[in-house]
């Protein structure tokens, strides 16, 4: 692989990384562009310096899709009164950068750039849409269960 690829994938990597990043910053979440910039870098990364065969990258790929769980994990919080859940979208934001990342380094880069705005329509308009049908459905009734 020469240098103008290895240049690419990484530069994929962290761009994806860093959008996703951005659109966590901007509605003051744990990770930003900085945190999911360096995932998304981080994995392809090591995806690239692995090479080798098939089997080799699909071993790391499992391994960056586990270990990220952790990441993803610090940043779930509940609410210390209530049953509400904190930063799942985050989370979720953690571990797509990590599988962007590790298939650039494998170089299915554009499978990335396609699914890239794909994710941010998803964080730009998700909470919107969710919250203009929650408006237009009525709240379900909880049942207290012994």
């Amino acid at each position: 692989m020469d240098t103008a690829e290895i240049a690419l994938r990484l530069g994929i990597a962290a761009a994806a990384g860093a959008l996703l990043g951005l659109n966590r910053d901007l509605h003051n979440k744990p990770t930003g562009v900085r945190t999911l910039g360096l995932v998304g870098l981080a994995s392809a990364l090591i995806v690239i310096a692995v090479g080798g065969d098939s089997g080799d990258i699909s071993r790391v790929m499992q391994g960056i899709v586990t270990g990220i769980g952790f990441l993803g994990a610090g940043v779930i919080v509940r609410a210390e009164r209530g049953k509400r859940v904190h930063n799942l979208t985050t989370a979720a934001s953690v571990w797509l950068t990590a599988c962007a990342g590790a298939a650039s380094g494998g170089g299915q880069w554009k499978p990335v750039l396609i699914a890239a705005p794909f994710a941010v329509v998803l964080l730009s308009f998700g909470g919107r849409f969710e919250k203009l049908f929650h408006q237009r459905m009525p709240e379900p009734e909880e049942h207290d269960v012994p």
